[in-house]
């Protein structure tokens, strides 16, 4: 039977895990637990100790992908389960990802509905990026941000090194999954409403969310999103000269500088699709 270790990044989240400990333990008595405190300062540390849960604490925030990678490391378990420290997740549902993951997959991702996303802005925000992702890969992605999820240790290991230290690790392991034909498995979930303060700063993360549609791409396959956009250049180009021709008789700077720009871009997808074989080619 496989060991399960469940890890939970957190910072500032003292009331949230003195209600989510003591239920983990209670549902999943023989399972490690594994508290990664990102630089709090509030009683993270104390309430750990009284609940008996091991804490890996950080003497500054290295950020919510940091911790993830330092519980990753430490955890003992073949099968690592992913939980947020703020109380959104539901201990019950630990039992039920696990289940599925016996099914034969490779990793488990709790899929949020509509009335579970904080927000209408993140819920229209995540609805884009699982269109994208799931056009990308050519499967069904249900929630690609989610933090919910259980994995196969070994596997989730072997991308450490790609996932950033901020908050797309979800992104960043999802797509990892798919190009190298790990089987991700979706299971639909509801979410409560966080407890404390969001760590989420939409101005200041308003680029982060932006780089992420960027990383979906780059992650899987570059071309897919390259090869488009180059097509789109080349086309405003064609229209553009037809028109001054047409009309003026001529080729104008804009109609070359459209199919230069659809040549860089399209030289740009290709770099990114070597750099990106060259990254998984590393673990084959």
């Amino acid at each position: 039977m496989n060991r399960v270790s469940i890890i939970l990044p957190a910072k500032n989240e003292g009331p949230a895990l003195a209600w989510l400990l003591p239920r983990l333990r209670e549902i999943q008595p023989d399972t490690e637990i594994i508290v990664v405190d990102d630089g709090s300062t509030d009683d993270t540390r104390v309430v750990c100790a009284t609940c008996g849960v091991e804490c890996l604490s950080s003497p500054y925030s290295m950020g919510n992908g940091a911790a993830i990678k330092r519980g990753a490391r430490a955890a003992t378990g073949d099968v690592l389960v992913f939980m947020d420290g703020d109380g959104q997740h539901d201990p019950a549902d630990v039992a039920r990802m696990l289940a599925k993951l016996e099914e034969g997959y490779d990793m488990v991702v709790g899929a949020r509905d509509w009335d579970s996303q904080a927000g209408v802005g993140r819920g229209l925000a995540n609805t884009l990026y699982n269109w994208l992702a799931s056009r990308m890969t050519g499967h069904m992605v249900a929630d690609l941000t989610s933090g919910f999820r259980a994995v196969r240790a070994g596997k989730f290991r072997e991308f450490l090194h790609l996932l950033p230290n901020g908050f797309s690790y979800p992104t960043t392991s999802t797509m990892a999954f798919f190009r190298s034909a790990y089987p991700v498995a979706y299971l639909p979930i509801k979410a409560a409403q966080r407890m404390g303060m969001s760590h989420i700063r939409p101005l200041k993360d308003g680029t982060r969310f932006l780089l992420i549609i960027f990383k979906i791409a780059t992650l899987y396959s570059p071309l897919k999103l390259f090869v488009p956009v180059s097509g789109l250049f080349f086309a405003l180009g064609c229209a553009n000269y037809t028109w001054t021709f047409a009309h003026q008789g001529r080729l104008t700077n804009m109609s070359t500088l459209l199919w230069s720009a659809a040549v860089i871009v399209f030289l740009i997808g290709l770099v990114s699709e070597q750099i990106t074989a060259l990254i998984y080619r590393r673990h084959e």
